[in-house]
């Protein structure tokens, strides 16, 4: 369960860069990011396979992912509970980190926000600012809104801070944990990952509220 819940989170931390590195094409303006957006839903790995396939696959094993380690957080969970007395838990709390401590929690929220945010940018069910004809209209649209740009902060917040334990916890779990010296690495790894996705997230709706980007 421990390996399961590691590859899934590497997978979705993979997945947050490729993210982030989409969402800043945005500074290049809608040409590129309109051309961006179309080339996720049709042409990847095309003539591989027919246009259009790719972007339902990735959605199916990021889909695959998230059930998995959430399935996988959970058993762990219970099988904790289970095993360890109350008060071997409280001091066991009162040991971890405290992102070590909203992990699950954390989970929770993020995988509300990640039900709105999928309404509004994918299924376009839940856009507040009415409909666009394009993807750079939508994402600028969204973004002018403060509380918009407010909520996306506060979510990314709760994304990194699970990145931010969960790097280090995944490559612990799969061995990389072997000495003091392999320890602060991955530590500097897991902040160094974390902060790196707030500001790429968070550099993009910002610049679309201030108007650098319209």
């Amino acid at each position: 369960m421990k390996a399961l819940m590691a590859v899934t989170g590497l997978i979705m931390i993979g997945f947050l860069l490729m993210h982030m590195y989409g969402n800043l094409k945005m500074f290049l303006g809608a040409e590129a990011f309109d051309h961006y957006a179309e080339w996720l839903k049709g042409d990847i790995l095309y003539p591989l396979v027919p246009k259009g396939w790719f972007i339902w696959i990735f959605r199916a094993v990021m889909v695959a992912s998230v059930v998995l380690h959430m399935y996988s957080a959970i058993t762990l969970w219970k099988r904790a509970m289970d095993a360890n007395p109350s008060a071997y838990q409280v001091k066991k709390q009162l040991a971890q980190t405290y992102s070590a401590r909203t992990m699950r929690w954390g989970g929770i929220i993020l995988a509300g926000l990640l039900i709105f945010h999928l309404a509004q940018f994918t299924v376009h069910s839940a856009l507040v600012a009415g409909a666009y004809t394009t993807p750079y209209e939508m994402v600028v649209g969204e973004f002018r809104i403060w509380w918009m740009v407010l909520l996306y902060a506060i979510w990314i917040a709760t994304v990194c801070m699970h990145v931010r334990h969960g790097f280090w916890s995944a490559f612990a779990t799969l061995g990389a944990n072997t000495s003091a010296k392999a320890r602060a690495v991955l530590n500097g790894c897991a902040w160094a990952v974390a902060l790196l996705l707030y500001i790429g997230f968070m550099i993009m709706p910002v610049a679309v509220f201030f108007g650098w980007i319209n």
